[in-house]
C-alpha cells in the first residue's frame, strides 16, 4: 500500500494543562513527517487570539509548516487582513480560510459589519494581500446550510475560483462517501486537491454530537458497533479498527493525502498512522 502524506489539525489551548497536552501532541505526531499542521479557531471566532500564538509557537518551535485557520466571524476585514499580515510577517505562509461557525446562541451565521461576508471574498481578499497557499473547507456530506450536495460541489468551486489552492473535508464514516464527493467534483470541472479528513474517534458521545452538528451522517453499522464497543470497553480498539480501514479504503482508491483531525490527543492517530505504514522509520528512508 503507498505511504500517503498527512497533515494534522490541532485547536489552541486554553488553560496551562491544555498548553502541555497540545506541546504533547506536538512532539508526539512530528516525527511522522506532516506536510503541515493547521490550527483551529473556536467557534464564533472565539480563541482568536490563542490561534495566533499558538501557531506562531508552533511555526518557531517545531518547525512544522504550519498553517492558520481565517474565519469571517466578529472582525472587519481590516482586522482579520491585519491578523493575516502578521501571520506572515513571521514566515508562516498557510492559511485554512473558513467563513466560521455563528457565534454561541445564534443559528446563522451573520456578517460582521465591514467584514467579509462569506469565505469567497476572504480568499479573494488574501490572496489580494499576500502569496498564501489557501486551504478551505469541502464537505462530502451536505452541509447544515446548503441544500443538496451539487450546492456544496457548486460553492466549493467558486472557493477554488477565489484562489483557493486544497480543499480539505468535513469527516466522514465511509470511503465510499468521499468517492462519490470526488466525482461530483471532477464532473464540475474542479481539477484541484481535495484532501478527506480523517477523525479517529476518542470519544464517541462527542463525535456523535459533532458529526450531527455539521451535517455529517453516521451509519447504523457505526451507531451499533461503538455501543457494542463502548459495553465492552473497547472503544479504542474499535476506533483504531474502524479509522484504519478507511483510510486503507481511501488509499486503494487512490488518494494519497489524509488531513487529521486530532483534537490534541496523538495517540489514536499516531496508530492509525502506524498501521498505514505513516512511521518515522519510512519518513527516514523517503528522505535518504
Amino acid at each position: 500500500m503507498p505511504r500517503p502524506d498527512i497533515s494534522l489539525e490541532f485547536f489552541p489551548p486554553k488553560s496551562l494543562e491544555a498548553s502541555f497536552r497540545l506541546w504533547d501532541t506536538v512532539q508526539t505526531l512530528s516525527p511522522l513527517g506532516p506536510r503541515f499542521v493547521s490550527v483551529t479557531y473556536g467557534a464564533g471566532g472565539t480563541t482568536r487570539e490563542l490561534t495566533r500564538d499558538a501557531v506562531k509557537a508552533i511555526h518557531k518551535q517545531s518547525g512544522l509548516r504550519t498553517a492558520a485557520h481565517l474565519t469571517c466571524v466578529n472582525a472587519t476585514r481590516e482586522e482579520t487582513l491585519e491578523i493575516a499580515r502578521g501571520f506572515w510577517d513571521v514566515g508562516v505562509r498557510d492559511i485554512v480560510a473558513l467563513r466560521g461557525d455563528p457565534p454561541k446562541g445564534e443559528d446563522r451565521f451573520t456578517p460582521t459589519d465591514g467584514g467579509f461576508q462569506d469565505s469567497c471574498e476572504l480568499i479573494e481578499g488574501l490572496k489580494a494581500e499576500r502569496d498564501f497557499t489557501i486551504r478551505v473547507g469541502a464537505y462530502p456530506d451536505v452541509h447544515p446550510n446548503a441544500g443538496t450536495q451539487q450546492d456544496d460541489v457548486d460553492y466549493l468551486k467558486r472557493k477554488f475560483d477565489a484562489g483557493a489552492d486544497e480543499a480539505l473535508t468535513q469527516f466522514f464514516f465511509e470511503a465510499e462517501t468521499f468517492f462519490r464527493f470526488r466525482d461530483a467534483c471532477e464532473k464540475a470541472g474542479i481539477d484541484k486537491p481535495i484532501v478527506p479528513g480523517i477523525f479517529p474517534v476518542e470519544n464517541w458521545k462527542g463525535a456523535r454530537r459533532f458529526a450531527e452538528a455539521c451535517g455529517t451522517k453516521i451509519p447504523q453499522w457505526v451507531i451499533d458497533a461503538f455501543e457494542t464497543a463502548e459495553r465492552d470497553g473497547r472503544s479504542d480498539l474499535l476506533a483504531t479498527s474502524l479509522c484504519t480501514e478507511l483510510c486503507s479504503d481511501l488509499i486503494e482508491g487512490g488518494v494519497d493525502k489524509l488531513h487529521f483531525y486530532t483534537l490534541n490527543k496523538p495517540e489514536l492517530t499516531r496508530d492509525v498512522c502506524h498501521a498505514i505504514g505513516v512511521t518515522p522509520e519510512t519518513r527516514l528512508e523517503n528522505v535518504a
